[in-house]
């Protein structure tokens, strides 16, 4: 009777990263969503993937430097969505822009044996990719929330 093993669950949470956010990763696929993008971000800073972030970073407000350094020694830990802030805003019936969501997260990390916690309000924007025409979703910026 041979085991087989489950494939292991993806760095955002997700069920397993081919069911998750590798095919934004890798191309085959866009983030449906600002969430979905946020979620492959979080893995592509898990993989020291700085192509993926420049790429899905908005043309706006990416930074010309380099923003991941090979040699920082980081442990990322896990990933938790705290809110779409988009839906909380359909709900007290806001004006509603399909283009622009938020997303609300906590990032927890390793550095130098210290645990640490980014909490970040992401601000996403949908737009027509540059070469295919698709509508797809780019970080544009974040705040710190306390």
């Amino acid at each position: 009777m041979s085991k087989t093993l489950a494939p292991a669950a993806c760095p955002c949470g997700g069920p397993s990263l081919a069911a998750c956010c590798g095919p934004f990763i890798t191309g085959s696929a866009l983030p449906p969503t600002a969430e979905a993008l946020m979620r492959s971000r979080y893995t592509a800073y898990t993989q020291k993937n700085g192509a993926y972030l420049l790429a899905t970073w908005h043309p706006s407000t990416r930074p010309a430097e380099p923003i991941l350094d090979e040699k920082e020694p980081i442990r990322w830990l896990g990933l938790e969505v705290k809110s779409a802030l988009r839906l909380r805003q359909r709900k007290v019936d806001l004006p509603d822009d399909p283009d622009s969501d938020t997303v609300e997260f906590v990032a927890r990390f390793k550095l130098g044996g210290r645990a640490h916690r980014l909490h970040e309000v992401s601000r996403f924007r949908r737009e027509p990719d540059p070469a295919t025409g698709a509508p797809r979703w780019y970080y544009v910026d974040g705040s710190f929330p306390e």
